[in-house]
């Protein structure tokens, strides 16, 4: 009965894609460890790690798509949700690594030793334990969330003016995490990572190990972005977005409803950057620039927002693309992304998948017409 009810909200298209990321988080890893690698269907390693990087990006481009394509937030700062969970997660990593790092410190990390740090400061406590680095790559970003979106949704700023103050925010937290005296790595970050969960982060099995969990995490995310667009809920964010001044009218408080879908949009890119940091090896401030929020932007836009699956299939397409061009042609690929936003803007509004959408909804009413006009026409003949 429940998974009836779930078929229904969701719809046998968000169903089959849900299964098929299920699939490939199986399939892959198989492909990777169970074939010898002269198997022509053999995937290698690197390959593993580089799709699992791809699926991270689809995960963050999904959780702005939420806001952005189903809320109207264009949020300019998203990279800064998913530095914060990558954050979380390095934390957890280079407490793993004890004595086994190049200052053999039991209990501090090789730049405090080098910076001459005499003991761990108190915001690293408790990230030796991988249940704390969890919950804490969701309550960090998610916290983060809700204090900014208390403040801006509460004062009603929107449009424009709002992706300026998200952009501030997460170039703010650039300057701050390259500061030495922050204790978070300064310019260098979090690298050198050994091991997770008692496992060596270079063997192939947790290079798929973390590939299929990517894969079902991002799973998981569309299903429940699906759950909350195909909602009450999600049809009054809808309406938000299209005309917030009559939801306000009709009593809706409509901040709550954005703080609500900001704040679950940040937790998933959170859990994007702490899938994203074992599988790249390094997070450093870097991760914070604008310019890596501007690029979540154009994927969701090439793609398609307000559709779910248009941002996934644009974050691998534009990602698949950037690594293919910065290898042939790296002096031309900023300008292949330049105007490919562009041309998507002026021709595409509605992205790949969007436009696809509309010319399946234009031929299937076309074949409707055709059908009607052919069973009027059979009576006229008989007669």
């Amino acid at each position: 009965m429940i998974s009836k009810s779930l078929f229904t909200k969701l719809g046998p298209q968000s169903i089959w894609i849900v299964a098929l990321l299920f699939l490939i988080a199986a399939v892959v890893p198989l492909l990777n460890l169970a074939l010898p690698e002269s198997h022509p269907l053999h995937v290698p390693s690197y390959l593993v790690g580089l799709f699992g990087k791809y699926l991270c990006y689809a995960m963050l481009a999904l959780a702005l798509d939420l806001v952005w394509g189903y809320c109207g937030i264009l949020s300019l700062g998203h990279g800064a949700f998913f530095a914060l969970g990558g954050y979380a997660m390095g934390m957890y990593l280079m407490r793993q690594i004890g004595t086994r790092g190049v200052y053999a410190h039991p209990t501090l990390p090789d730049f405090m030793v080098f910076l001459n740090w005499e003991e761990l400061p108190w915001f690293w406590l408790g990230f030796d334990q991988f249940w704390f680095a969890a919950l804490m790559v969701v309550a960090v970003p998610g916290l983060l969330a809700f204090v900014f979106g208390w403040f801006a949704f509460r004062s009603r700023v929107t449009g424009v003016y709002l992706s300026i103050i998200t952009q501030a925010m997460t170039y703010a937290l650039l300057l701050a995490f390259f500061r030495n005296d922050m204790g978070f790595g300064g310019n260098n970050g979090l690298t050198d990572f050994k091991d997770m969960l008692g496992v060596s982060l270079q063997s192939d099995g947790t290079r798929a190990a973390l590939f299929s969990a990517t894969a079902v995490a991002l799973g998981l995310s569309f299903l429940l972005c699906s759950l909350i667009v195909n909602s009450k809920f999600g049809k009054l964010l809808v309406a938000i977005r299209d005309a917030e001044s009559r939801a306000r009218f009709l009593g809706y408080r409509v901040e709550h409803f954005k703080l609500f879908a900001f704040v679950v949009s940040a937790m998933i890119a959170g859990v994007a950057g702490a899938l994203y940091v074992p599988q790249v090896g390094i997070i450093n401030p870097g991760e914070f620039a604008p310019a890596n929020s501007i690029e979540v932007v154009i994927w969701t836009a090439v793609g398609g927002r307000g559709t779910l699956f248009g941002p996934i299939f644009g974050a691998l397409l534009v990602n698949g693309g950037k690594s293919y061009f910065t290898a042939a042609y790296p002096e031309y690929w900023l300008f292949a992304l330049g105007g490919l936003f562009v041309l998507v803007t002026l021709f595409l509004p509605k992205g790949i998948v969007g436009v696809l959408s509309q010319l399946r909804s234009a031929a299937q009413k076309q074949l409707g017409q055709r059908a009607s006009a052919e069973t009027g026409a059979k009576p006229e003949a008989a007669e």
